[in-house]
Protein backbone atom coordinates (compact mmCIF):
# COMPACT_ATOMS: atom_id res chain seq x y z
CA UNK A 1 0.00 0.00 0.00
CA UNK A 2 2.84 2.26 0.56
CA UNK A 3 4.05 2.15 -2.86
CA UNK A 4 0.45 2.02 -4.46
CA UNK A 5 0.56 5.33 -6.35
CA UNK A 6 4.14 4.07 -7.82
CA UNK A 7 3.42 0.95 -8.84
CA UNK A 8 0.34 2.60 -10.67
CA UNK A 9 2.81 4.64 -12.56
CA UNK A 10 4.86 1.60 -13.63
CA UNK A 11 1.69 -0.80 -14.70
CA UNK A 12 0.77 -0.75 -18.31
CA UNK A 13 -2.86 -0.46 -18.90
CA UNK A 14 -3.23 -3.52 -19.80
CA UNK A 15 -2.14 -4.62 -16.29
CA UNK A 16 -4.21 -1.52 -14.99
CA UNK A 17 -7.66 -2.93 -16.98
CA UNK A 18 -7.29 -6.68 -15.12
CA UNK A 19 -6.29 -5.65 -11.42
CA UNK A 20 -9.32 -5.42 -8.96
CA UNK A 21 -10.06 -1.92 -7.70
CA UNK A 22 -9.31 -2.00 -3.79
CA UNK A 23 -13.26 -2.25 -2.64
CA UNK A 24 -12.96 -5.50 -5.00
CA UNK A 25 -10.14 -7.22 -3.31
CA UNK A 26 -10.29 -10.88 -2.18
CA UNK A 27 -9.17 -10.25 1.58
CA UNK A 28 -9.04 -13.93 2.43
CA UNK A 29 -7.03 -14.26 -0.33
CA UNK A 30 -4.36 -12.01 0.14
CA UNK A 31 -4.51 -13.32 4.08
CA UNK A 32 -4.15 -17.05 2.88
CA UNK A 33 -1.31 -16.29 0.09
CA UNK A 34 0.80 -14.23 2.79
CA UNK A 35 0.54 -17.08 5.26
CA UNK A 36 1.60 -19.51 2.64
CA UNK A 37 4.55 -17.36 1.87
CA UNK A 38 5.05 -17.32 5.48
CA UNK A 39 4.88 -21.10 6.15
CA UNK A 40 7.38 -21.49 2.97
CA UNK A 41 9.98 -19.48 4.69
CA UNK A 42 9.90 -20.65 8.00
CA UNK A 43 10.03 -24.24 6.29
CA UNK A 44 13.10 -23.08 4.76
CA UNK A 45 14.71 -21.70 7.71
CA UNK A 46 14.03 -24.39 9.49
CA UNK A 47 15.43 -27.03 7.04
CA UNK A 48 19.20 -24.79 6.91
CA UNK A 49 19.15 -24.82 10.56
CA UNK A 50 18.71 -21.10 11.09
CA UNK A 51 18.86 -19.68 14.47
CA UNK A 52 19.23 -15.91 14.81
CA UNK A 53 18.03 -12.74 13.39
CA UNK A 54 21.01 -12.30 11.07
CA UNK A 55 20.94 -15.74 9.81
CA UNK A 56 17.14 -15.73 8.88
CA UNK A 57 17.16 -11.70 7.23
CA UNK A 58 20.06 -13.22 5.00
CA UNK A 59 18.92 -16.46 4.16
CA UNK A 60 15.10 -14.91 3.68
CA UNK A 61 16.42 -11.58 1.25
CA UNK A 62 18.48 -14.42 -0.71
CA UNK A 63 14.94 -16.88 -1.03
CA UNK A 64 12.80 -13.56 -1.57
CA UNK A 65 15.09 -11.95 -4.13
CA UNK A 66 15.74 -15.02 -6.22
CA UNK A 67 11.86 -15.95 -6.05
CA UNK A 68 10.42 -12.60 -7.03
CA UNK A 69 12.87 -12.05 -9.55
CA UNK A 70 11.76 -15.12 -11.45
CA UNK A 71 8.26 -14.24 -10.59
CA UNK A 72 8.90 -10.55 -12.49
CA UNK A 73 10.69 -11.94 -15.56
CA UNK A 74 8.11 -14.75 -16.13
CA UNK A 75 5.72 -12.26 -15.94
CA UNK A 76 7.58 -9.55 -17.93
CA UNK A 77 7.76 -12.52 -20.36
CA UNK A 78 4.56 -13.59 -21.07
CA UNK A 79 2.03 -10.44 -20.02
CA UNK A 80 1.97 -7.03 -20.61
CA UNK A 81 1.61 -5.64 -16.90
CA UNK A 82 4.28 -3.23 -15.78
CA UNK A 83 7.96 -2.15 -17.01
CA UNK A 84 11.47 -2.47 -15.58
CA UNK A 85 11.21 -0.24 -13.08
CA UNK A 86 7.96 -1.78 -11.73
CA UNK A 87 9.37 -5.04 -11.67
CA UNK A 88 12.87 -3.55 -10.25
CA UNK A 89 11.46 -2.06 -7.39
CA UNK A 90 8.91 -5.20 -6.75
CA UNK A 91 11.89 -7.20 -6.33
CA UNK A 92 13.91 -5.10 -3.91
CA UNK A 93 10.97 -4.47 -2.21
CA UNK A 94 10.22 -8.37 -1.66
CA UNK A 95 13.70 -8.96 -0.68
CA UNK A 96 12.98 -6.07 2.00
CA UNK A 97 10.23 -7.87 2.95
CA UNK A 98 11.59 -11.07 3.39
CA UNK A 99 14.69 -9.86 5.27
CA UNK A 100 12.35 -8.33 7.99
CA UNK A 101 10.19 -12.04 7.77
CA UNK A 102 12.98 -13.99 8.13
CA UNK A 103 14.90 -11.89 11.29
CA UNK A 104 11.71 -12.57 12.69
CA UNK A 105 11.37 -16.05 12.52
CA UNK A 106 15.10 -16.60 12.53
CA UNK A 107 15.27 -14.84 16.10
CA UNK A 108 12.13 -16.59 17.21
CA UNK A 109 13.70 -19.87 16.36
CA UNK A 110 16.94 -19.25 17.88
CA UNK A 111 15.32 -18.87 21.26
CA UNK A 112 14.27 -22.20 21.28
CA UNK A 113 17.50 -23.13 20.89
CA UNK A 114 18.84 -20.70 23.95
CA UNK A 115 16.33 -22.45 26.05
CA UNK A 116 17.40 -26.07 25.30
Amino acid sequence: MLLMDFMNEHTTAAGKAVMRGEENMIWWAIIVANLLWGFVLSYVLVKSNVSSAGGGASTGAVLSLLISAGINCFNYAMMDMSDYTGMAVDVAVSTVVGAVVGAVVGWYLGMGKKAA
